[in-house]
C-alpha cells in the first residue's frame, strides 16, 4: 500500500510535528504547542494549539481524536468528539478540548493532547428522490436494533 503524503508546516511554537507512536498505530500524535503550561478547569473547554499547518491531499480528510489515555486518567475529551481538517483549510490545527474530570488538568508543553488520522473522503453525489427503499429496520431509531429477538428458540 502506497503512503499517503501529508505536507505539514512547522510554526515557531511548534513543539513536534505529529508521528506514530507505535507501529500499528492509527493516528498521529499532536502536541500542545505553548511555552506555558495551561491549567483547564473542570468543566471548561478550550482550544489548544498544535503549532502546525496541514497540506491534506484531495479526497481525504484530517480526523481529530481524543487521546485515550487522557480520557482514562482525567477525562480530557473533545468537545465536537471528532473534529474534521478539510483538505482546503490552511490555517493552524487547533484541538478543541473540554475537561469532563472533577478536577482541573494541566497540560504541559509538548504533551500529546489528541490524535489525527488522515482518512479517505468520496465525493458524494445528491440524488432527489421521491422515497428512499424500505428496509427490515425501516424507521426505527436509537436503540431500535439492540432488542434481542428470538427465533426458533435462538437469540438473534
Amino acid at each position: 500500500m502506497s503512503k499517503v503524503k501529508l505536507r505539514v508546516e512547522r510554526l515557531a511554537h511548534c513543539k513536534a510535528l505529529p508521528e506514530y507512536a507505535t507501529g500499528g498505530a492509527a493516528g498521529m500524535d499532536l502536541c500542545f504547542a505553548a511555552e506555558e503550561p495551561l491549567v483547564l478547569e473542570a468543566g471548561e473547554r478550550t482550544k489548544l494549539p498544535t503549532g502546525i499547518k496541514v497540506e491534506i491531499p484531495s479526497g481525504y480528510e484530517g480526523q481529530i481524536r481524543p487521546r485515550s489515555g487522557l480520557a482514562d486518567k482525567a477525562g480530557i475529551s473533545l468537545t465536537n468528539c471528532v473534529g474534521t481538517v478539510d483538505s482546503d483549510y490552511r490555517g493552524e490545527v487547533k484541538v478543541l478540548v473540554i475537561n469532563h474530570g472533577k478536577e482541573a488538568y494541566t497540560f504541559q508543553p509538548g504533551e500529546r493532547i489528541a490524535q489525527m488520522l488522515i482518512t479517505p473522503v468520496p465525493e458524494v453525489e445528491v440524488i432527489e428522490v421521491d422515497s428512499v427503499d424500505e428496509t427490515e429496520r425501516g424507521e426505527g431509531g436509537f436503540g431500535s436494533t439492540g432488542k434481542s429477538r428470538l427465533v426458533a428458540g435462538e437469540a438473534k
